[in-house]
This record gives C-alpha cells, structure tokens and sequence, in this order.
C-alpha cells in the first residue's frame, strides 16, 4: 500500500491492515478548497498534521465541511518537497495511546501544500489571501518564528524586508507574511484572523507586534499604503486571536516506521532535510490534545467551532490566558523541560523512561503540585489539579510515546522566561507567597546551566540540542570544567542577572546565590547531579 489518491481508491487492504480511511470526497474537497478557501495554515510540521489537520478531517468526515486546509512552508520548504507533494498531500497519522492500542489514520484534509519561498506557490498565497472566502490564517512556526531581532540585533532578512515594501520578493517569514496581508489589504480590506497557534505566551499579540513592526515601516516610509496600519490595527478587520494548544507529537519514530511497514505500507522511510528536520510521510502522537482559542474572528466562526468540548474551546482571552499560564507556565512545560535538561544529564533518551527514576518523578512532582499550582488560577473550562494529574500519571509515562528530552530541551533559553520567570514573578508579587520557598524550580535553572557544559552526570560528553544562545552562553562557561571547585559567582553572575533569560534578574529576585549553591554542587564530579537530587528533593 502506497499513501497516494489511486491506492485509496482501494480500501481493502488498509482497512485489512486496520488504517482508517477518510469518509468524504477528496477531489470535491479539494475542487471547493481551491475556489472557496476558508483556512491556511503556515507551518507544514507534525503538530499540524497530527492535531489541526485531523480535526479538519473529523468535520469533513461528518459532513460538517466542504473545503479543507491549505499548508504552507516558510522556514524549510523542504518539508513539502519530501512529505507532501510524493504523498499526493496525504499523511499517516499515528496515535500511540497509553493503554497500548494504536490508531492508525490516513489524514486526507490537505487541500494544497506550498513552499513560501517559490514564486509560483506564493504567487498561489497571493490569490488565496485576495479571496474573500478566506477566514482563518494559523501559525505553528515555533516561538523563534515570531523574533524580528535576536541578542538585541535586528535580523537581516528582517531589515532587508523592511527596505524592499509588500510588493517586493521578501525573504523573511513575518515579512511574507505582513505582505500577503497587505494583499488582502488591497483586495478590499477584507476581514481575516491571524492565528498563532504556537506555545509561548500571548502568541496572539507576539504575532500582532511582529506584523505591526512591517505595517509601521512600510507605511513611514511610503513603501506602502498609509491606511494598511490601521488595517492592521483594527480588530474588527484583522483579529490576532490568543491561544493554547497542547499535544506532544515527537519526531518520527523508527519502531512507528517499521509496525506500518510490517502493515503492509511502503515508502514509510523519513528523511532529513537540509536544515536538519527529519520528515516522513506519518507522524506519531500521543492521544491527549487541547486547543483552546479565543472567539474573535471578523471573517465568521471557523468550522473549527462546531467541535467545541472535544479538547477543542472556544472563549474569551481572559479564560484563555488562565489555560495557557496553566499549561505552559505550571502544569506542563516546566516540567517538560525539567526532565529534558536532568534526562540529558542523566543519560535519558526517553521521557517515559525519565518517569520510572523515582527522584526525577519526585522532582516534577514538587515543581508541579508543590511550587506550580499554588499560583494557578482555574480557567473553569480544565481542572489544574486534573491537568498535572493527566500528565504525570498518563502523558508522561506512557512507554508506547517515543518522546525525548533532546528534543524538548531544543531551544530551552527561550522557553525559560515563560515556563518558569512567570511562576517566579507570580511568587513575587503575592502577599502570601514567599520565593524564598521556591526550591526545585531554582535546581531546575542551575541544572540547565550545567547542561550546557556538555558533558553528563559520567563525565562523558552529548551534543546540546539547538538554541540560539548557546554560543554566546557556551563561551561564558568554556572556563568550567567537571570536578572544579567554586565558586563560580564571577562566571554565573552575568548569565543569572540576564532578565532576557529568565524574567528576572534572580539575584534582585532572591535566588541567584541559591542556583550558585546547587550549581557548584552539580559540578562536584561524576555522580554528583544524581547526588544532588537525592539531597534536595523532599
């Protein structure tokens, strides 16, 4: 069986092999999608195909919609290229539940894939974006995708965007962007919602500022017309809604390859881009998702809306706010990455195994229950208690998830000031909270510094996943060795008082002398991060 539109057209043996099929027709879909399109989304990653995607396949399965998705690449249009266009825009997807069972799914939903950096594909986003159709336009681009700068530096293509205007060949990915709105913009002010569906905090107005800062400079400087700004600025005509979205989708997983292979499927083999994103024609998922959206939307309601109450709410920003600071402020990030950055050191390579360490399980436990969920407001629409009880009774240990902590501690800098600068400005603030009680989360920031030397808990050395202030961190600790005694206040004060990194600075917030103190005594020898959890856990 090959995942192609002529082998579907034989069911038989998929259905032999237990691979859902979809139920609706995939030529009309595709046939209304082209001339109606309702929902673009840019980012073509496995989180798209494993959750958005699927859920467009459910209202089409039910009759509940007629057009699917359109899917765009900006970053690496690769992705298209190996997992898309071979597959006749078709996708496996594989949900890997807790209880051992399997469900296996062909996602038939995407309408069309494009490459944002080919002319004629966006010459193809250019028509979209002037159809009158369209609702909904949805990011996972990852938090980085957002930064118009970095360590304080403007991004070249960023100012090279900036210069050229809308109608230019732009290059950056907020840039094309800004520019298909600007299209939109002159096909008659036609109302939109920006969607960023990514996990970083109010990831609705990170979205806005970016697009405002090319709708600013391209009207200050006639590159554009004046009234685009206000376009972008009016709610009621583009709406850059908050979200929360929650379901953990781990790179492809070469046992998920060969259960499809023995199937009967073929041509499952992934691939690795130039930029180093490996793909395949399946993705594999763990069973629990959320999606949580706030309700503005000037076009009309999404189809989205009609799946509402299966892991799917649609509410105001302010409930919205609650679920996002739950999850990824307290209930969940955090603790993911506090497994990541301990997983590495400890010689994990996979989650599930992390949580069968009794201290690893008691240190997430105290960051989650003891430290996290004191400063959680309850959203009403999920339990916070029930939340962290799902994840560390059932997400988190589920053996059958091939999830590692390399991948999640990929780009940790930027997650840090969110998954735990929040919960410490939360301590600082409150009048019956005390940060000085804050033990494990501050164990967790000095373990991440350690992490960054490179060499785990035996002395030997692991390759730090990617973050774009490795380098500049890494040469600020290239002095540090394993074994060597402190103290190290003159190297880790700079790092401790960056507020970029962590929020705050920890020492005017009262803990930078304590992530000193469990710093020098990770880096005592081998066995010492082993050590020190056992001595600090309660």
């Amino acid at each position: 069986m090959r995942l192609n539109n002529t082998e579907l057209g034989n069911p038989s043996p998929w259905e032999k092999a237990g691979i859902e099929l979809p139920h609706f027709d995939r030529s009309a879909m595709i046939e209304a999608t082209k001339k109606g399109p309702e929902w673009v989304h840019f980012g073509a990653g496995n989180i798209f195909r494993a959750f958005l995607a699927a859920l467009q396949q459910d209202l089409l399965d039910k009759g509940m919609a007629k057009t699917g998705i359109i899917v765009a690449a900006g970053y690496d249009g690769e992705i298209i290229d190996l997992a898309y266009r071979p597959y006749d825009n078709l996708s496996m997807a594989v949900t890997l539940k807790a209880d051992g069972t399997i469900q296996k799914r062909v996602i038939a939903s995407i309408a069309e894939a494009l490459r944002m950096d080919k002319p004629d594909d966006f010459a193809r986003l250019k028509q979209i974006f002037r159809s009158p159709s369209l609702q909904m336009v949805s990011l996972t681009i990852t938090e980085k995708g957002y930064d118009l700068s970095r360590a304080g530096e403007m991004l070249p293509e960023v100012k090279a965007d900036f210069l050229k205007g809308p109608g230019a060949e732009l290059t950056s990915y907020i840039g094309r962007l800004a520019g298909l709105c600007y299209e939109r913009y002159q096909a008659g002010k036609l109302p939109v919602a920006l969607v960023s569906m990514d996990n970083c905090s109010h990831n609705g107005d990170k979205l806005f500022k970016a697009v405002e800062a090319f709708a600013v400079q391209w009207t200050e400087t006639d590159r554009a017309d004046p009234g685009f700004l206000a376009y972008i600025r009016n709610p009621k005509q583009v709406s850059f809604p908050w979200t929360m979205i929650d379901k953990i989708t781990p790179r492809p997983d070469e046992g998920v390859k060969n259960m499809l292979l023995e199937a009967g499927c073929i041509d499952m083999e992934g691939q690795l881009t130039s930029k180093h994103t490996r793909v395949a024609p399946f993705v594999n998922a763990e069973e629990a998702q959320y999606l949580v959206i706030e309700d503005t939307f000037p076009a009309g309601p999404p189809g989205l809306k009609k799946l509402e109450h299966g892991g799917v709410f649609f509410t105001d920003q302010k409930t919205v706010d609650q679920v996002e600071r739950m999850k990824v402020c307290t209930c969940l990030n955090p603790l993911h990455t506090a497994l990541a950055v301990f997983g590495c050191l400890l010689g994990y390579t996979k989650i599930s195994d992390e949580m069968k360490n009794p201290d690893l399980v008691k240190l997430v436990e105290g960051i989650g229950y003891k430290e996290g969920l004191p400063v959680v407001a309850d959203p009403g629409i999920l339990s916070p208690k029930a939340f962290i009880d799902q994840v560390l009774q059932v997400r988190f240990p589920n053996p059958f998830m091939p999830d590692t902590p390399q991948r999640i501690a990929t780009d940790t800098s930027l997650k840090i000031p969110i998954r735990f600068g929040e919960t410490i400005k939360a301590y600082l603030n409150s009048k019956t909270l005390k940060v000085q009680d804050l033990k494990l989360i501050p164990l967790v920031l000095a373990g991440w510094i350690r992490y960054l030397l490179g060499v785990d808990d035996t002395g030997a050395a692991f390759t730090v996943s990617p973050d774009p202030l490795y380098e500049s961190l890494a040469k600020s600790l290239a002095a540090l060795h394993l074994g060597q005694p402190g103290p190290f206040h003159e190297v880790l004060a700079p790092i401790l008082s960056d507020q970029r990194i962590f929020a705050v600075n920890l020492y005017e917030a009262g803990l930078g002398e304590r992530v000193e103190q469990y710093f020098a005594e990770l880096m005592a020898g081998p066995g010492a991060v082993a050590n020190t959890l056992k001595r600090h856990l309660f």
